[in-house]
């Protein structure tokens, strides 16, 4: 009796144990790792907005909201690089809602529910609702659709429904957005005395004549400079360095390339899928399963692969060809007939040259162009040279394109009126300016079925394994930056790529991409310099790295900056050695060059002035363009330090600007010019104002 007695007077305990038990089971990890929240912890704050507080589950759902967004539209799930932007989404989506929310309550500025409908279907429709309810393919807005798609939309699936109310919020803010910066930009004003000021640094002028001695003259490895000297630059200069949270990383890369093995395996594969193409009944199901990259199922003849179009005179029904390789891609296709589209297609080229405010002048030049083409010139030579346009750098090509609207009308009908290929002879006119316009491929309906396959290149489980062992070995054998810099040198295959100051939240290092993982070690509390990752792996390669560096926002150290500094001392210090050499620079430039020696030059410049003056071999120095204009003519200054090297300045000839009497034409220069910074400035502001605290990168 006794027995069970104490049984009962311990059971007490023993199931508190067990509860305890249980819940550092459930939890033990967050406590004991720091992520804890059950005891007022605050390891779950993502930042800090406007003094507001945003927890990890809060933003997260923000995300979770945007993702799903993301997946309708798109029809996919977001991959990393997309999930990065969904975050920056969500992150400024809480900063206007939060920070800007404030200060548009503190103006009393709102979209009011009228407002609203006018935006979506009255007068003032919206921009983005107008883009929406177009048709591609007239370019005709039809009020009208607008007007019977609400009129459905409590019939539509409950996404649509979601997705209509989401655009309307978007429409919404961006109209309390825009209110809000108008407001800011006709704060913008600029007064008499500031339109004058650059009324006189566009139109004063100057010619000037000037010794050079670039710092470049003199060999950096001649200048010694001491840490104490770069402490004091940046005790000097401490705006111009801010702290920052930042990594240094030196880091080799284990390649994931496939092998000949690989290459070969692949080759027998598209031979086997070549023969099951030609007896498949559904050739476009069978291709489109079983290819890694879209093989348009019609194509014209000059939209065929090169090797494709050379085999064209060989094609029967029903015949394979290929397979052809590209890049690290084979191909095989199988010929299926001919049929007639009901649109054409065309390949073709042209040079526009926009109007801007002299419509003559730019026709003029559009003709000129025209004869010279007629005349032998290279038409993408001149298209490299005077096309507006980014086809420009590929010598005006276009590509492929239908008569489906594709294209402005009047250039349209030019293109497809023309028979054959070779140049328009005439110059066409459109809203974007003249073009002139070359056929490199004349238009054709006449399509070709072409069943095809892709197969491409990649990695086998074998060649994947051997790149990690490689990269693990690697690893496992340098635990310090010596012992890394030492294996390197065993192993001449290898490249150090070197990684200076990177930002907790960087997504990619250097040209690597989506290496958050990496990002994250480098970041991680347990890490310090010296000390070498694990293999991670970053797209088709392992990287090992070893942390070089660590710079901390509330600790600027000389050693943070310390190539910058490096360099703007050791400029100082060739400055007071050139200075000296110079002595007292007396006589002409040209003896003063001589008497100095090797680096010395001695150059002119002509009406140069205030707001864009260049000075040849020494460039764009303010210093020197300040000294020239406070000089009077056939003056001289003393040696002093420029951006680029020391000079002496000697003004030849000044042309003061003529008086005006009205200024306005700069005081509208100055506004416009602010007002095109005013969205920018004002985010930064309300964010320095909302003393934002940014602390994803712990996170993700």
């Amino acid at each position: 009796m006794s027995l069970i007695n104490k049984i009962r007077e311990r059971s007490g305990i023993a199931v508190g144990v067990i509860a305890i038990s249980l819940l550092l089971f459930i939890v033990g990890g967050d406590l004991l790792g720091g992520q804890n929240t059950l005891f007022g912890g605050n390891n779950q704050k993502v930042g800090e907005i406007a003094g507001e507080d945003i927890d990890y589950q809060d933003f997260n759902l923000k995300v979770d909201e945007l993702r799903a967004q993301f997946e309708q539209q798109a029809g996919r799930a977001p991959g990393e690089a997309d999930m990065a932007q969904i975050r920056e989404q969500a992150w400024n989506q809480l900063i206007f809602d939060i920070a800007y929310q404030k200060e548009f309550d503190k103006l009393g500025l709102k979209v009011s529910p009228e407002e609203l409908v006018d935006m979506v279907q009255g007068t003032n429709i919206s921009p983005q609702v107008r883009q929406a309810f177009t048709n591609p393919q007239t370019g005709v807005f039809d009020k009208n659709q607008i007007i019977n798609y609400l009129k459905g939309l409590r019939n539509l699936p409950p996404q649509q429904q979601a997705a209509w109310a989401n655009f309307e919020k978007n429409l919404s803010q961006d109209r309390l957005r825009e209110k809000y910066e108008n407001l800011m930009r006709l704060s913008a004003f600029a007064t008499t005395a500031e339109a004058q000021k650059e009324y006189q640094a566009q139109n004063s002028k100057a010619d000037v004549k000037f010794l050079f001695v670039p710092y470049y003259a003199i060999n950096d490895t001649t200048v010694k400079v001491s840490d104490s000297q770069l402490s004091d630059y940046l005790s000097k200069h401490k705006d111009e360095y801010p702290g920052a949270d930042t990594r240094s990383l030196q880091y080799v890369t284990f390649s994931v390339a496939p092998s000949k093995e690989d290459s070969a395996t692949l080759y027998n594969e598209i031979k086997s899928l070549a023969r099951g193409l030609g007896a498949a009944k559904s050739d476009s199901s069978f291709a489109q399963i079983n290819s890694d990259v879209r093989v348009p199922l019609y194509m014209t003849l000059g939209e065929m692969p090169e090797q494709l179009q050379q085999a064209v005179s060989t094609f029967s029904p029903g015949g394979i060809y290929g397979p052809f390789r590209e890049g690290n891609t084979y191909f095989i296709y199988k010929f299926g007939g001919t049929k007639r589209d009901t649109s054409y297609t065309v390949r073709a080229s042209h040079i526009l040259i926009r109007t801007g405010a002299d419509s003559l002048q730019a026709e003029q030049k559009a003709n000129d162009l025209l004869k010279q083409i007629q005349g032998g010139a290279s038409f993408e030579a001149l298209a490299q040279a005077n096309s507006a346009d980014g086809s420009a750098q590929n010598g005006g090509d276009l590509g492929y394109f239908k008569n489906n609207g594709q294209m402005v009308k009047p250039f349209e009908k030019a293109i497809f009126d023309f028979n054959g290929e070779g140049l328009i002879p005439r110059v066409v006119k459109t809203d974007f300016g003249y073009h002139i316009i070359k056929i490199t491929e004349p238009k054709t309906n006449l399509l070709y079925r072409i069943a095809g396959i892709g197969k491409t290149i990649t990695a086998s489980q074998i060649t994947r394994d051997e790149a990690l062992r490689k990269a693990d070995q690697f690893a496992s054998e340098a635990n310090t930056r010596a012992e890394f810099e030492a294996k390197v040198k065993e192993d001449k295959s290898l490249v150090v790529a070197t990684a200076e100051r990177i930002p907790e939240g960087a997504n990619n290092v250097n040209a690597l991409t989506e290496a958050r993982q990496l990002v994250r070690w480098a970041f991680d509390d347990k890490n310090d310099v010296g000390d070498v990752s694990e293999p991670f792996e970053v797209g088709d390669q392992y990287v090992v790295a070893v942390l070089t560096g660590k710079t901390e926002k509330d600790n600027v150290k000389a050693d943070d900056y310390k190539q910058e500094l490096t360099a703007k001392v050791r400029n100082e210090l060739k400055a007071e050695q050139i200075i000296a050499k110079l002595g007292s620079a007396s006589g002409s430039l040209e003896s003063i060059a001589q008497k100095y020696g090797a680096g010395a030059l001695v150059e002119t410049a002509t009406d140069i002035n205030l707001a864009t003056g260049f000075l040849r071999s020494a460039g764009v120095d303010p210093v020197a363009l300040g000294k020239a204009f406070g000089l009077k003519p056939g003056k001289r200054s003393k040696p002093f330090a420029g951006e680029a090297g020391v000079l002496i300045m000697e003004t030849t000839k000044l042309t003061p600007a003529g008086t005006v009497a009205d200024y306005a034409q700069y005081k509208n220069l100055i506004q416009q010019n602010s007002a095109s910074r005013t969205s920018f400035y004002i985010n930064e502001a309300i964010k320095e104002a909302s003393k934002v605290e940014d602390r994803r990168a712990k996170f993700f």
